[in-house]
């Protein structure tokens, strides 16, 4: 797997966790590195175990990604919880504000 591409090193480690049969699955930037198009197959993945009930805690430090394909989004600042929005038609901003505004 060391020769692979970046893409498909991470699609390796996903399918692993994905055999493994969890029933939560802790991603942290799942799609750093990688392109476009791994990053769709990666998506893919994460909704089909999303259909299947399994739960996806995904952390991220692109917003747009995060925004792209949560149900939830916890928002923290200072180490601490500033807020939980469902995702219905959130944009950047509404995040930003939580994580930067006291």
């Amino acid at each position: 797997a060391g020769d692979l591409s970046g893409g498909n090193q991470q699609k390796i480690v996903l399918a692993k966790w994905i055999k493994a049969d969890c029933d939560i699955l802790i991603v942290d930037e799942p799609t750093r590195g990688i392109d476009v198009g791994a990053k769709t197959e990666v998506y893919n993945a994460l909704y089909q175990l999303a259909k299947e009930g399994k739960a996806i805690l995904m952390v991220s430090s692109e917003l747009p990604e995060i925004l792209g394909v949560s149900d939830r989004i916890l928002v923290m600042r200072e180490g601490s919880l500033s807020a939980e929005l469902k995702n219905d038609n959130l944009n950047e901003e509404d995040v930003i504000r939580f994580a930067f505004e006291e």
